[in-house]
């Protein structure tokens, strides 16, 4: 009696690769339901993007605002006004932007559920923001006693109000990253929470690239 052997079926190759088996079908499927996708941004984050684009607009309109008046006065600043102080803010400038590194690292930390090392940076960038804002108010105070006030024209009227404005949202930032800081002292994140602050990094992320465009068409330019 023969026995006759199937020989196994030729897989055929398409430009010299070998092409993927054919997805399991019958009975291999276990009933269960797909696991829901998880969203690419958790609902505080998305509202927090959201803030930040009507922000954005906010801003953008007051600097558009301020390059009107400064293009239509023949002079600019305009004469027996005090000049703006361009090292000082230069350099408040970098420790702004060293707090928004100090706000990576921290993102990080939370990531890795690094607590002690998330209060650190936490407090790090805390502290370089509330320097920041002293610095600015001990020069608009200087300023002031110069004789530019807000009433100096629009000269004083648009530096004021950029500038304040400015200030006030770095300080409402500052309040938003003092209350994670007291929850992470508290190791509220330690369970792998993370949207509070990862949420407050974006927006400190944004108070702090805001300022280097409004130093350079404010002061610089």
């Amino acid at each position: 009696m023969s026995v006759i052997l199937e020989r196994p079926p030729v897989i055929q190759r398409r430009n010299g690769k070998v092409p993927p088996p054919p997805p399991p079908t019958g009975g291999d499927d276990d009933g269960r339901d797909p696991a829901p996708r998880r969203p690419l941004l958790d609902n505080l984050r998305l509202a927090t993007l959201f803030f930040i684009g009507a922000e954005t607009m906010f801003f953008a309109g007051l600097v558009f605002a301020f390059w009107v008046l400064r293009l239509s006065a023949p002079v600019w600043p305009p004469p027996l006004q005090p000049r703006l102080p361009l090292g000082v803010t230069g350099v408040n400038t970098l420790v702004l932007l060293g707090s928004s590194v100090a706000m990576v690292a921290a993102v990080r930390a939370v990531g890795r559920r690094d607590g002690p090392v998330l209060v650190r940076r936490l407090a790090t960038a805390a502290g370089l923001g509330v320097l920041f804002l002293v610095v600015q108010g001990y020069e608009w105070a200087r300023l002031l006693g110069f004789g530019l006030t807000v009433t100096s024209g629009s000269y004083g009227t648009t530096f004021y109000t950029i500038i304040g404005v400015h200030g006030a949202h770095v300080f409402g930032a500052l309040v938003w990253l003092t209350v994670m800081l007291g929850l992470a002292a508290r190791g509220r994140f330690a369970d792998g929470w993370t949207a509070p602050v990862k949420a407050c990094a974006m927006y400190w992320h944004f108070v702090v690239a805001l300022w280097p465009l409004i130093y350079l068409s404010i002061y610089l330019l």
